[in-house]
Order: structure tokens, then C-alpha cells, then sequence
């Protein structure tokens, strides 16, 4: 049979007799830590989940060299519109948000073939640049950032100054779009960035 009776609140428990007076100081730390931890802005959000291992795609603002080997005329840098989309002249726009690099070539290769413009394509794709990371709250040159792939939390706050003296260093909040669905979470220093990552510092309670 459980014993079913109440455990008694901190209050009663600090008031108990039966408590040793050395063990009080160690409870009231104790005490504090919790509400401390408890009041920390961004403390209460659910940890990020992880990234997705698989191979990157392409979203608004990524920045794309296109070769089609063979002809000039389409080769050149583009950029993912607000849109979803690369402007490819003769064949139009070709979708190129939420494809990898090598199924945009795939789509490209098959709308220049579709549209006769060109009997046997061979497209080739590669990411010259990512859309930024945005790095705010308490950092000492809060903005916007180039992304490289494979930095972390921690790299990114050093290319943005490094942290205030007021900072709550221990973690930070992530914004993390993909697609249509944006996520927000709690992100060690460890974290790896991924592209168009709002990273918010935030304050520390003294």
C-alpha cells in the first residue's frame, strides 16, 4: 500500500524542526537557483529539435551559379526569388525552393529539353552563397551574418563580437524557418546553424 500523504511545500519543510539548521543555507541556494532558472527569458522554450542530416535545399535568397555546359546563353548566377524560383532565360522560371542541388539540375535539364531548347542537356548547380543568419539580443555587433556550413551558435556569436557582460551565455533561442513552417527553440553553443537562423541572445538575470 503507497503512502498517499502530501509531501509538504518548502515553507513548511524550512519551518520543520526536524530540518538541521546547517542544511538551510544549502536549500535556500537551492532555492534560488530554481527560481532563477525559472525567470531567465527564453528558459522556458522546448529544446530545437535537431537538423536534418540529409542533403541541403535550396530556399528564398540562396544565391546559385547554373552551368549548362555547352551553351553560354543560359549559364550564369541566380538567385532564388521571393518566389521560390530561378529566372533561366529562354526556359522561364523553374522552381528551386525545397529542391537539392542535384534535383534543380534534374528540372532544369528537363524544362531546356521539354522546350527544345536545348536535345541533351548537361546542367550542373552549385550554392555560391547561403541567405544570412541574424544574430540578435546580447551580442556586441548585433546583424546580419554570412553563413558558412558547419558553424555553430558559438562561432556565429563570435563573428558578431562575442557576447555582453550581460548575456546569458549558457544558451540561446533559435528561430529556424524551412519551407512554409517556422520553429523557435532552446539551442546550446554547440548547435550548428542552418541558413536564415534568427540566433537571439538573451539577458542574463543578475
Amino acid at each position: 500500500m503507497s503512502d498517499a500523504r502530501p509531501r509538504p511545500s518548502l515553507p513548511t519543510l524550512l519551518r520543520s524542526p526536524r530540518l538541521p539548521r546547517w542544511r538551510l543555507p544549502g536549500l535556500f541556494a537551492a532555492a534560488l537557483l530554481v527560481l532563477a532558472a525559472c525567470s531567465s527569458p527564453g528558459a522556458d522554450l522546448p529544446p530545437l529539435p535537431e537538423g536534418s542530416r540529409s542533403e541541403y535545399r535550396l530556399d528564398t535568397g540562396d544565391q546559385l551559379r547554373l552551368t549548362v555546359f555547352g551553351d553560354p546563353r543560359l549559364s550564369g548566377e541566380y538567385r532564388v526569388n521571393d518566389s521560390g524560383n530561378i529566372a533561366v532565360p529562354l526556359a522561364g522560371s523553374v522552381k528551386a525552393v525545397g529542391l537539392t542541388s542535384n534535383e534543380l539540375e534534374r528540372s532544369v535539364a528537363d524544362t531546356l529539353r521539354r522546350g527544345g531548347i536545348v536535345r541533351q542537356p548537361d546542367v550542373a548547380v552549385e550554392i555560391t552563397s547561403y541567405r544570412p543568419v541574424f544574430v540578435l539580443g546580447e551580442v556586441r555587433n548585433p546583424g546580419q551574418f554570412p553563413y558558412q556550413p558547419g558553424m555553430t551558435v558559438l562561432t556565429m556569436i563570435a563573428r558578431a563580437g562575442g557576447f555582453t557582460y550581460r548575456a546569458q551565455e549558457d544558451f540561446v533561442g533559435i528561430t529556424r524557418i524551412q519551407g512554409e513552417r517556422a520553429s523557435e527553440g532552446r539551442a546550446t553553443r554547440a548547435t550548428i546553424i542552418a541558413p536564415g537562423d534568427v540566433v537571439q541572445v538573451f539577458e542574463r538575470r543578475f
